[in-house]
């Protein structure tokens, strides 16, 4: 039973930093209907900053996240600008291709800068464990959990509380309307990448505190986005946060049958399961469910 409720609870911690990383590759995905693989090479860039930052500055990794997130920021809105708005009318394809592209360009930028050498982050509460009675809770996990549901309700207040965020909502749902109104698209599309970027960047710090990487870092984790934003549907925010508990829960819940090492297939299993049985996401099933409890019967 300890060790049910150890897992579980670890699970849900987990689940706060895969719907950190996937929010990124949602919230681009439902702004500019591009896929994001560049996605992957940002994660394994986010860790290496991280890790250069508190290095370079004798700070905690957890301080040079805000100077992660800002860089990020305006690193992304410069890739859409020179980059992706130049293919705005090409097929998805081409955008698809360029952004594979650029994420090739990253991870041999980390290779030709930071050399194929694995690295790890450490704090003074690596190794530290808070204990509740049969619970024992890594504070590093702990750690991530809270930067990562701030970092959500920061969003969430972002896209329903202002302006631009009211006007991001908008252009995902009905692009046309928005320009007919007056609704400068370009720049959201600008400011949509530049968010998606960053909270890629700061969910890679917030797992360099967790994994050793590498510059192939990024890879397997941008799966586990895919897998997440598939099931949950890719324009849904709750539906993402959905998903983020159920891959956790399978992967940590799986580890009692299969192998530690096989853990990563989960979720490429829920990727598979998700595309056939569930295509439209877990909310788009919630919707059509039709509750008619007075309903008489014919």
């Amino acid at each position: 039973m300890a060790e049910f409720l150890n897992t579980t609870v670890n699970a849900i911690l987990v689940a706060g930093l895969y719907a950190t990383m996937s929010y990124g590759l949602a919230l681009i995905w439902g702004v500019m209907k591009i896929i994001n693989l560049s996605h992957a090479g940002v994660l394994m860039l986010g860790a290496y900053s991280t890790w250069w930052l508190s290095n370079t500055l004798g700070v905690d990794a957890l301080v040079t996240l805000p100077i992660t997130a800002i860089a990020f920021f305006l690193l992304g809105m410069v890739i859409e600008r020179v980059l992706v708005r130049r293919l705005a009318d090409a097929p998805p394809i081409t955008t698809l291709l360029l952004l594979f592209g650029l994420w090739l360009v990253m991870q041999n930028f980390a290779y030709s800068v930071f050399t194929g050498d694995t690295r790890a982050v450490l704090t003074p509460y690596t190794q530290s464990n808070l204990r509740f009675g049969l619970l024992t809770i890594p504070v590093t996990w702990l750690v991530t959990f809270a930067i990562g549901l701030v970092i959500l309700l920061l969003l969430q207040q972002f896209l329903t509380r202002t302006m631009a965020g009211n006007a991001i909502r908008a252009l995902a749902q009905d692009r046309d309307a928005c320009r007919l109104v007056g609704i400068d698209a370009e720049c959201l599309n600008m400011v949509a990448f530049g968010l998606g970027t960053m909270l890629a960047a700061v969910a890679g710090g917030l797992l360099a505190l967790l994994f050793s990487f590498s510059p192939e870092f990024g890879g397997p984790f941008q799966l586990k986005s895919f897998a997440i934003i598939v099931l949950g549907g890719l324009e849904s925010l709750i539906g993402v946060a959905v998903a983020s508990l159920i891959v956790a829960l399978a992967e940590q819940w799986s580890v009692a049958v299969i192998p530690a090492a096989l853990q990563n297939v989960v979720a490429f299993v829920i990727l598979v399961v998700a595309l056939v049985v569930l295509p439209n996401g877990i909310m788009a099933a919630v919707r059509q469910i039709e509750w008619r409890p007075f309903r008489s019967p014919r």
